[in-house]
């Protein structure tokens, strides 16, 4: 508990100098009233949006707002922008204890929190499916491959992960989406573009689209399964060299149980800290590959609010993203302790 205690104080201080990061980026930006309104506005609609971004306070006034927005706790005037429980102190002060407040999108006038849950949800499952595909793929090849080092199955599965990690995944996309989508779409009936949720048009409703999924995980899992092929590969080849491999097989236990029980729990670390790196990542939002099969995540929600200039859209999704990234890493120093006895918790 000691341990996760200090994570969490360690995670609260990253996230602070992330917000203030995000607010002296946006916020203190000398123009954002321009890049909101547009550079050929008027005085008077410049104003009235500078009122709007409370960019007509002070700028330690703003930064208390915002923290305020974001903090589970505040103590303040009545806001029917939070979302919680809240407790009347005095005449004028409510105190309330909330879900962070990340505004709302200058243009469609939503609740940010509301476009990112929707997006989030696409990037889940997109980032799922794309690190389930990398982490059965990669593993297995990895451990065929350090079973017989130098053969040709070997050779081949080498080649293959050297050749994924060296085509950009933009690329991939690419050639996946006009392969299986264009030349083989008779075959296939894929489509170039989707997303997570199809309109039938006949009842009106919505549906999961698992055809859309296929081609987008595909091209977002070549690299991490490349990674975690050739980790998977080495540290299993270095782990099958040990003394106490060579005691297992005295034992007379079979190769199954030696590397299954064995030899293949003590490879993974390495393969472990890829795989959450790789994981928060895509769950972050793979921007090239969601822009270009048009997929509704966090990359392609991103992209569009900077193009439009929806600042708080793009706060809120560089937020969210690093929390994505804190959250992951503290899971997986827990997982650590789990999968090697060895590492302890101190």
């Amino acid at each position: 508990m000691k341990l996760v205690f200090r994570k969490i104080l360690s995670a609260l201080a990253v996230l602070l100098g992330v917000i203030l990061l995000i607010f002296s980026l946006f916020i203190l930006f000398p123009s954002a009233d321009e890049i909101t309104a547009g550079q050929r506005a008027d005085e008077a609609t410049k104003a009235a949006m500078r009122a709007e971004m409370g960019l007509d306070k002070s700028k330690s006034e703003q930064l208390f707002i915002y923290l305020q927005d974001l903090s589970p706790i505040a103590f303040c005037d009545q806001n029917p922008n939070y979302t919680g429980l809240d407790m009347k102190i005095t005449d004028n002060k409510r105190l309330y204890l909330k879900l962070p407040y990340l505004r709302k999108s200058y243009l469609s006038k939503k609740p940010v929190s509301e476009i990112l849950g929707e997006a989030f949800l696409g990037s889940l499952v997109l980032s799922v499916v794309a690190m389930g595909i990398a982490l059965f793929l990669g593993i297995g090849t990895g451990i065929l491959s350090a079973l017989k080092p130098g053969s040709f199955l070997d050779r081949l599965c080498l080649s293959v992960a050297t050749l994924g990690i060296s085509l950009p995944s933009f690329f991939l996309a690419v050639i996946f989406a006009w392969l299986f989508a264009y030349v083989l779409k008779a075959y296939t009936g894929l489509s170039m573009t989707g997303s997570l949720f199809s309109i039938n048009l006949e009842t009106g409703e919505q549906y999961i689209n698992i055809k859309h999924i296929i081609l987008p995980g595909l091209a977002l899992g070549v690299r991490p399964f490349s990674i975690i092929m050739q980790l998977t590969r080495s540290n299993l080849i270095d782990v099958m060299q040990q003394d106490y491999i060579r005691t297992a097989r005295a034992k007379g236990l079979s190769e199954y149980q030696i590397i299954m029980k064995h030899a293949l729990r003590n490879a993974l670390n390495p393969v472990i800290t890829a795989a959450s790196g790789w994981f928060a990542s895509l769950l972050a939002g793979a921007f090239f590959i969601e822009y270009i099969f048009s997929w509704k995540g966090l990359g392609k929600v991103t992209i569009d609010a900077l193009q439009q200039s929806d600042l708080p859209v793009v706060m809120g999704a560089v937020l969210l993203i690093a929390s994505i990234f804190i959250v992951v890493n503290i899971i997986v120093d827990l997982l650590y302790v789990v999968l090697d006895p060895r590492v302890k918790l101190s």
